[in-house]
């Protein structure tokens, strides 16, 4: 929890300071890439703020409503985040994009003295100011934010790597229950990746004359926004849903279970998330016909703890005896 907290808070201040250098850099440039990466700063700051409160709310202690506790509000907050870098970054990056496209304007990085409208207002850059210098060094700025925020996120998603002993990052996408950490890491890595596409939209742009480029490259932001977002949304999905422990873990935990002394079989073995690194196992299991009352809560126990050891995200465990 610790450590999830500390990357969603670095993520804060990176995608804040980044939102208004780019919107600066837009409002000075009139570039459509920068306009695009503002709505995708802007809403990942937004994003941060939802996982903060999603961190709050899930280390509530449990109460009567919620008996398990409130360890989902982190799925539930981070499936917001999913939607809203959909729908706000994703879509009206890509939206501002293919209207610059087929709208036939000058677009592009704009040239100095001439006014930039925004909404309800517009704004001219002084005459002395060189627009694709400004885009240049807003982007490469915004590059140093990001990579900070991305080297803590990718810290605690190593650190979760190596104690699940998962083969790497796509593994760890799959099957980490840390939705919160997970979409900081996502969101890191294609803030990275867009501000990479918006400086070589601009570079082209520069190179050939043609603004093409960098409205091409606004409309590409906002697609590979949206594909992101859909990824992100769908594993959220199967945490919300209740999902289950990954099939080669639930096979390790049976095979504990089977291991124990006086376990004759297992009628049924069933697992779910209910948080972040919270998993609750409930097993129906056949034990010795010959055992006492007293030998079956010792085994009870045993079985408990051996499950417990084996993996320590495993916070409750619910074991009905079959004698």
């Amino acid at each position: 929890m610790a450590g999830s907290k500390s990357v969603v808070i670095a993520a804060l201040i990176a995608n804040g300071a980044i939102a208004i250098l780019k919107f600066f850099g837009f409002l000075l440039t009139g570039s459509a890439a920068m306009l695009s990466e503002t709505y995708h700063s802007i809403s990942d700051t937004g994003n941060q703020v939802f996982l903060l409160i999603g961190i709050r709310f899930s280390g509530r202690d449990r109460d009567r409503k919620h008996p398990f506790g409130y360890g989902k509000a982190q799925f539930f907050y981070s499936f917001l985040v999913s939607v809203f870098l959909f729908g706000i970054a994703g879509w009206e990056s890509a939206k501002h994009g293919w209207s610059e496209l087929t709208a036939g304007g000058h677009g592009g990085g704009g040239h100095a003295g001439e006014a930039v409208e925004f909404l309800f207002f517009s704004f001219t850059p002084p005459a002395w100011l060189d627009p694709l210098w400004v885009n240049y060094t807003v982007l490469l700025g915004a590059f140093a934010f990001e990579t900070y925020a991305l080297v803590k996120a990718r810290a605690e998603m190593k650190r979760q790597i190596d104690r699940n002993d998962w083969s790497g990052y796509r593994e760890a996408f799959r099957k980490t229950s840390d939705v919160t950490t997970l979409t900081a890491l996502t969101e890191d890595t294609i803030a990275l990746a867009g501000i990479v596409i918006a400086l070589v939209g601009l570079f082209l742009e520069q190179q050939t004359g043609n603004p093409f480029f960098d409205r091409v490259s606004a409309l590409l932001i906002g697609i590979m926004l949206m594909g992101f977002a859909l990824a992100l949304a769908w594993e959220n999905k199967r945490l919300l849903l209740g999902e289950s422990l990954p099939q080669d873990e639930e096979r390790r935990l049976r095979a504990v279970v089977t291991e124990q002394d006086h376990v004759a079989s297992i009628i049924d073995f069933r697992t779910v998330y209910f948080g972040p690194n919270e998993v609750i196992v409930s097993a129906d299991v056949a034990l010795d016909p010959a055992l006492d009352t007293e030998s079956v809560d010792d085994a009870i126990s045993a079985i408990e703890a051996a499950l417990k050891d084996t993996n320590e995200d495993i916070k409750k465990v619910y074991i009905e005896p079959e004698v």
